[in-house]
């Protein structure tokens, strides 16, 4: 069968889907990945067939006139996601679409929409997968006919968001009823004969990479492919140093790419990681590029300041690691059974980095309360305290007992025949 995989110019958001493209092609089927422009050198990377669509967009541009740690305890929409029913107003989820819809979903996808459908209207694939929020997929696979599925880069938070705002929308009088994101998405799918419903919001079938214990409660009728997380963080070359066992514990420092990439002050929390690290007895190897690393200056004398090494042959060398709590790079860790210190830095990090605290398998430092200080006592516990690592290895376990990609990859031919 053709497949097409589609997500918005977001490298850790596609490097995600690799495995799965990869399991496609082993098995036979033809792929393709169609994005912006701006993301083709990281998609030719991988081997995988690349078709631009649209133009790029500009996202990032508008972050970052926000001071995005001033949105951390309560993000536009999903602030509150782990928050009981009663506690999430129908005032705070529209006031929460009317702010994502125009300044997120429709900045990603509306520059690749018109061109994604003439691609999928030309090419004829028989399944369209789409990132989280690249909606432009969904309506893409239904105007020409295709099945199609949504692909998460983490808990499910945006189907939860979405029933319980339908719910709390089908209480207001039908006059001061508002769907800000059924009215773009409608307006956007009927430019192609396609008619809305929920169904491009959710895909018809959800692919799930995480274990139950990371989990948020979703709608009982929508449909879950669960898929075992593989690391893959691009193509690279293990270093000789990497290929000998370290003579002290080992920490890995990672931001992570969009961090380090789009925010200001990922520099600043970087050399304030270092500092809390430098007192310890271990080496913490820190991961920067080279640009970054010039504009950084000196190191503490425990440093091995890196330009890259991927994180899925460093994890398995360390004893801890220290993060900002992206999905990507805290799932690569726990499939090694690396416990973490975790600064949140925006959006759902704050929510995983809990949950992994709250199972044993990580510590949280809340942004404005991370100080040299409490990195320092944070990474010494995990170093000291064997009931974390135990923590990371019962998710590890979990996580390893997910159907692998090549196994989903069967799923998926079942679901374009039914």
């Amino acid at each position: 069968m053709r497949v097409l995989l589609t997500v918005a110019a977001e490298k850790p958001h596609f490097l995600g889907m690799v495995p799965l493209a990869w399991a496609l092609r082993a098995a036979g089927h033809e792929v393709r990945v169609a994005s912006q422009p701006a993301l083709g050198p990281t998609v030719a990377a991988t081997g995988l067939p690349f078709v631009p669509v649209g133009r790029d967009h500009g996202f990032w541009r508008t972050m970052k006139v926000f001071d995005l740690h001033d949105t951390l305890n309560d993000a536009p929409l999903f602030g509150r996601v782990t928050a009981p029913d009663d506690e999430v107003s129908w005032e705070y989820l529209l006031e929460g679409y009317r702010t994502v819809v125009p300044w997120w979903w429709r900045m990603v996808n509306d520059p690749m929409e018109q061109d994604l459908v003439a691609l999928c209207r030309e090419w004829r694939p028989d399944l369209v997968v789409w990132g989280s929020v690249s909606f432009a997929g969904a309506i893409a696979a239904q105007a020409c006919g295709a099945a199609h599925v949504r692909y998460l880069w983490g808990a499910d938070i945006f189907a939860r968001t979405r029933r319980r705002f339908l719910a709390r929308m089908a209480e207001q009088p039908p006059a001061e009823r508002e769907d800000p994101l059924a009215a773009w998405l409608g307006a956007r799918a009927a430019r192609h004969g396609v008619e809305y419903s929920e169904t491009l919001v959710h895909g018809q079938a959800t692919i799930e990479q995480i274990p139950a214990s990371l989990r948020v409660p979703t709608p009982h009728d929508l449909t879950y492919l669960p898929m075992r997380y593989v690391p893959y963080n691009g193509r690279a070359v293990v270093p000789h140093w990497l290929r000998t066992p370290p003579e002290r514990p080992r920490i890995a420092l990672t931001l992570g790419t969009t961090l380090m990439g789009q925010d200001s002050g990922g520099r600043a929390l970087f050399r304030a990681l270092l500092e809390g690290l430098a007192d310890l007895d271990a080496e913490v190897v820190a991961t920067l590029p080279a640009h970054e690393q010039d504009a950084l200056g000196p190191v503490p004398a425990n440093t091995r300041l890196t330009e890259y090494v991927p994180l899925h042959a460093l994890a398995p060398t360390c004893d801890a690691m220290v993060d900002h709590g992206g999905w990507g790079t805290v799932l690569t860790g726990l499939a090694h059974g690396v416990p973490q210190v975790i600064v949140p830095s925006w959006f759902d990090d704050p929510m995983l980095a809990d949950m992994l605290a709250d199972g044993g398998a990580a510590i949280t430092v809340p942004h404005r309360a991370m100080t040299a200080e409490t990195i320092s006592r944070s990474a010494s516990r995990l170093l000291d305290d064997p009931s974390f690592a135990r923590g990371a290895a019962g998710v590890r376990e979990a996580m390893a007992a997910l159907p692998s990609p090549a196994e989903l990859a069967d799923a998926l031919v079942g679901l374009t025949r039914g």
